[in-house]
Formats: structure tokens, sequence, C-alpha cells
């Protein structure tokens, strides 16, 4: 099996070109392919597939073998492969996920390769419960959320995918691996849910760290990326366009006020190639 590892921001991924769909084991392959010792490393496979609604597709397998609707990082690694491996030789493409539809993409080129990627993430979903979580508000907007006796505040946003954006004190340093995974858990969201930890530096710029659903803390999350812009404007900490800054670097997120879609701008890389083997 011939595989490329890409990453977006530190975001990283195991891509497959060439299936005509997604194999039967592949939650058993993301398992094995994405350890960090037994494996490749990743935080997730990500199949690039055929699409009867757009040029491509793409299908994500989290890293514990669990499928993501959408994920902006892997969708601009995917742009980047598609482009620079003459797959598709234009500037715009569309690619369709599985949970936020068929998606535009702009691509930067430069010499002949794709240096960044704008992607129309379309509109948040603020309802709560199609985010899901189980209130019957919108937005939720601010609400409590308790684990072990401390109490956060959280703003409800999907991209596709779910997610918490929760404020804090100083996101650079706040302690993920503690309070990520009972939050990821909590019984208010029947599907789990990504967890933002973010503070605001000014109103055009925000630090964020995110416990990914399904992988874990990550050095970057678009689609979060995308969440916590939105969420920063709905509590009036932002205007509509900002850098969101993670672990791994930056991103340039801008909720549109005409079109109320979101649009997320970004680098990808290619890392190595390879051949998979006894898999």
């Amino acid at each position: 099996m011939q595989f490329s590892k890409m990453h977006g921001l530190g975001n990283d991924f195991i891509i497959i070109y060439g299936e005509k769909g997604l194999p039967e084991n592949a939650a058993d392959l993301a398992v094995k392919l994405c350890n960090r010792y037994f494996g490749f490393g990743a935080d997730g496979l990500v199949y690039i597939l055929p699409s009867g609604r757009a040029d491509f597709s793409m299908r994500i397998i989290n890293s514990d073998g669990t499928e993501a609707e959408q994920c902006g990082n892997a969708i601009r690694c995917v742009a980047k492969y598609v482009y620079d491996k003459g797959y598709a030789r234009k500037e715009r493409l569309t690619v369709e996920t599985l949970g936020a539809g068929v998606q535009d993409l702009s691509l930067d080129i430069e010499d002949g390769r794709v240096q960044t990627v704008r992607v129309d993430m379309g509109e948040p979903v603020l309802e709560g419960l199609e985010v899901p979580t189980v209130l019957d508000q919108n937005p939720v907007l601010n609400h409590p959320v308790e684990v072990e006796g401390r109490e956060f505040r959280f703003t409800a946003v999907s991209m596709g995918n779910p997610h918490c954006v929760i404020y804090v004190d100083d996101a650079v340093s706040f302690d993920l691996m503690a309070w990520g995974p009972k939050l990821e858990g909590h019984p208010l969201f029947p599907k789990k849910i990504n967890v933002e930890f973010a503070t605001v530096r000014d109103r055009g710029h925000v630090d964020m760290r995110v416990w990914e659903r399904g992988a874990g803390p990550t050095l970057a999350c678009g689609t979060g990326a995308c969440a916590t812009l939105v969420a920063s404007v709905l509590n009036g900490f932002t205007d509509r366009s900002s850098v969101v800054s993670l672990k791994g670097g930056e991103l340039f997120i801008e909720w549109n006020e005409k079109d109320n879609h979101v649009y997320m701008t970004g680098p990808a890389e290619f890392v190595y190639e390879g051949t998979a083997q006894d898999f």
C-alpha cells in the first residue's frame, strides 16, 4: 500500500490515494498505522476517494479507529496532494466530506506547488441539539459544564463536527491532558466533542489549544480554529476575522457576514512517502 505522510501545522496524516471506496479494515489500519511507536505515527488516516458530487471525496479515520466527519487540516493536505501529484491541475477544487458536504477550495500556487489553501468551511451550526449537545438552545453560549468539581463555561459550534470552546486565562500552558478527555466524554455531548481552550489576545488574535475527539492533543485543528473564531464573535471578543494561533502555527479565519460561511486559510506540507507492508 503506497502512502504519503503530510501535515497541516503539525496535525499529521497518512494519506492514501487510489482506493475506490473506504476499505472494510480502515479502522484497524488507522489504529495500527497511526501508532507512533509501532506504526508510522499520525493523528489520522485519510483516504482520497472518487466522488459523484465533487472533484474528490475524503474520509478521515482518527488514530483510535473512529471516523471524523470533517477535518480542516486534512482537507488542505488533500488539496495539496491532488494538485502537486498532478491528479487535478486547477486552482479551484471541490472536495466532498462526510459531515460538511461538498466544500470549495482555492489554491495559492507558486512554482507549480500549492503553498496555502483557502477553504470554504460552510455555515457554522449553532443549534445545541444539532451540534450535538443535549441542550435545546440556539446558540449554546457561555454555558456551564462541571467536571470533577471544576466548572468551565463553553460555547458550542459544529463545523461539520462538534466543538465546545472554553476561554481560559492562558491557553498556551493549559493542562490539556488533565481536562481534555474528561470534557470530550461528558454527558452533555452525546457523540463526544472536540474541546478548544482559547485565550483572546486582542480583537484580531486568539491563542488556542485543542483536545481532539478520537485523537487527543494535536498541534492544530482547522475546524477547531473555525469554531473558536465563531465562538469569539458570538461572545463579543473578536471581529469577524482573526488569526488563530495553534501549537503548530497560525490559521487565518474569516466568518463572512454576507453568506454566513466560515473561511480558513493555511498551509499543508509533505513529510515523506513510503510503502506499508504486512498490515
